[in-house]
């Protein structure tokens, strides 16, 4: 079995750098602005020992990134992202968070009866938690029924959720 093409690079943004990791399927992971430049290098270069740091294979997502964190709307939609199966309950929700739109939200509700399970905003709930690409899969719009917050598991937690939702012209309670 061939082994996976792994990359990763960091970047700086105007809310501090953030990073990212592919594999010839697309994206398999985001890590948002929490960390310093030379510590986030040096977590992926740990963490995907078997990876090569490769920036310009990032050159089309950093400037989406860059102009998101500048206030701009820029389109995700065309980031290749490496999700489960589109058939599994994971993947239909990860598919369907990624059409929530810049400056809106949905309820985990929402999420699980257009994952296909009206009863499944737990495991909606469950799934967001384990969302490797914020941002691309924007998880921080998904919020709780009557517009709580509710959680966020991306490094910096609820208040950076809350912070981006601001950026994004939603009013947060």
């Amino acid at each position: 079995m061939p082994q996976e093409n792994i990359k990763y690079a960091a970047w700086p943004t105007a809310w501090g750098p953030m990073g990212a990791v592919s594999s010839d399927k697309g994206l398999i992971r985001v890590i948002l602005p929490h960390y310093e430049l030379n510590d986030l290098r040096a977590l992926l270069a740990f963490e995907y020992k078997q990876g090569q740091e490769d920036r310009s294979a990032f050159d089309a997502l950093i400037e989406l990134t860059r102009q998101y964190f500048n206030g701009q709307k820029p389109d995700f939609s065309s980031v290749l992202c490496n999700m489960p199966d589109e058939q599994t309950f994971s993947g239909k929700v990860y598919r369907a968070c990624r059409a929530i739109g810049h400056g809106q939200t949905r309820s985990y509700a929402w999420l699980a009866g257009t994952a296909g399970n009206p009863d499944g905003a737990r495991a909606a709930g469950a799934a967001m938690g384990k969302n490797p690409i914020p941002l691309i899969v924007p998880c921080h719009r998904v919020v709780s029924a009557g517009g709580r917050l509710g959680g966020f598991s991306a490094e910096g937690g609820v208040e950076l959720k809350r912070k981006m939702l601001q950026l994004e012209g939603v009013k947060v309670p």
